[in-house]
């Protein structure tokens, strides 16, 4: 027998799925053509007016307004006619140095379903996908996704809850960030310890080169260099610091980087490894951001393992007790979470 009540609640919620699958074009056309931010510097405002703030057709404007309103992403005054970003809103939508800025989720949201041609087949072989041979904006989507959560967190929370290093990093030490994609984790570090020396490594050689220019954009090629390698074998044997930012699970053989890592560190260093919040059942992930985790990991982490020697896989959603086993298989007798945020944790090996 069909229950009508779990029927009728069920349906509902695909309705909200969908509605905001549909969403994303117009989020992403939102920030592209500046509405958003005319939203956000002119305060409430009919279709008309932002038509003109922003340069787009009033109909068009009216339209996305409309949308906007029905996701409940601005708010609508119906007496004035009027459309509003709250600065909750703007938190989000608006201001790219915002904690909670959003806007680069949406456009991962595109990259996996770009991915999907790629993966699909790949369900049936078992095979992994190369990380340069997936969807073309995948680097520069990566990089902007997470930088936000980097700059909020990396240098005013979770260097400072290692035992130590923050005291070495003020007085000079050398770091190494392995996988740096497009740098932001390396840049922030380097410009908040200006004494201290560090390279980033990553594998993928149109990731080095924009991790170069952002260097140089922040004014901190003084004390940066990025450099073509794999975690297994990236040189060097006396760092003070090693760091992985939301990689160590997209390795094929975490195990083996881990192994690196101890023998490129100082006897007295220490490994920060930044992992997706994760609990060790599935159970416990079973939420919201354990769903958004799950989708890029289907669709971009585990595959980009299974290409790599190896190919552990063990997904954006590992957990403590899966990477510390693979970190200590690597030669590492003390793992510890030294700090949590609602999508991170934060490692610290010894």
């Amino acid at each position: 027998m069909i229950d009508e009540a779990k029927l009728n609640a069920f349906v509902g919620k695909m309705l909200g799925d969908l509605g905001g699958a549909c969403s994303v074009p117009m989020v992403r056309m939102g920030e592209r053509l500046g509405l958003y931010a005319a939203l956000r510097d002119n305060g409430p405002m009919t279709s008309a007016q932002l038509s003109q703030k922003a340069g787009v057709a009033e109909r068009y404007a009216r339209e996305w307004l409309s949308h906007q309103a029905a996701s409940g992403y601005v708010d609508y005054d119906s007496e004035t006619k009027s459309f509003a970003l709250s600065p909750e809103q703007a938190m989000v939508f608006a201001e790219p140095d915002s904690p909670v800025y959003l806007q680069a989720a949406f456009d991962m949201a595109v990259v996996m379903m770009e991915n999907q041609a790629l993966v699909e087949p790949a369900f049936r072989t078992g095979k992994g996908i190369g990380w340069g041979d997936q969807a073309s904006c995948l680097f520069c989507t990566t990089g902007r996704f997470f930088r936000p959560g980097y700059q909020a967190n990396i240098v005013s929370s979770w260097l400072p809850a290692l035992d130590g290093v923050v005291e070495k990093l003020e007085a000079g030490a050398r770091v190494a960030d392995v996988g740096c994609g497009h740098g932001f984790s390396t840049v922030f570090m380097a410009k908040a310890f200006p004494k201290s020396t560090f390279v980033g490594y990553d594998f993928h050689p149109g990731s080095v080169d924009q991790a170069r220019v952002h260097a140089e954009q922040h004014g901190v090629t003084d004390n940066t260099a990025f450099e073509v390698a794999l975690a297994r074998d990236y040189p060097g044997d006396d760092y003070d610091l090693v760091t992985f930012f939301d990689c160590l699970h997209d390795m094929g053989d975490p195990a083996g980087a881990a192994r690196h890592v101890r023998e490129t560190l100082k006897r007295d260093g220490t490994w920060m490894i930044v992992e997706p919040a994760a609990g060790d059942r599935l159970e416990d992930n079973l939420n919201p951001v354990g769903r958004l985790f799950y989708s890029g990991s289907t669709l971009i982490c585990v595959p980009t393992s299974l290409d790599q020697p190896v190919g552990a896989a063990l997904g954006a959603q590992a957990g403590f007790a899966k990477l510390s086993a693979a970190i200590r298989e690597g030669g590492f007798s003390k793992v510890r979470t030294a700090a949590t945020t609602p999508f991170n944790m934060v490692l610290e090996a010894r």
